[in-house]
């Protein structure tokens, strides 16, 4: 059972470097597109990162 959660941990923070990784880049190029959506990438990636974390918790408790 603790390996699906490592498992689970792995991809969710692959997904907030992913989420990272793309606000990153439309921060970089700026334009319309950075005006519109940076908080909102910003917030999912906080979003992210917080099901990473209790992910990575629930890991390490049950290992």
């Amino acid at each position: 059972m603790s390996d699906i959660f490592f498992t689970l941990t792995i991809i969710a923070m692959l997904i907030t470097l992913a989420v990272l990784a793309s606000g990153l880049f439309s921060m970089a190029r700026g334009g319309e597109f950075n005006r519109r959506n940076a908080n909102k990438i910003m917030r999912l990636r906080i979003l992210a990162q917080a099901v990473a974390l209790a992910m990575f918790a629930a890991a390490m408790l049950l290992r």
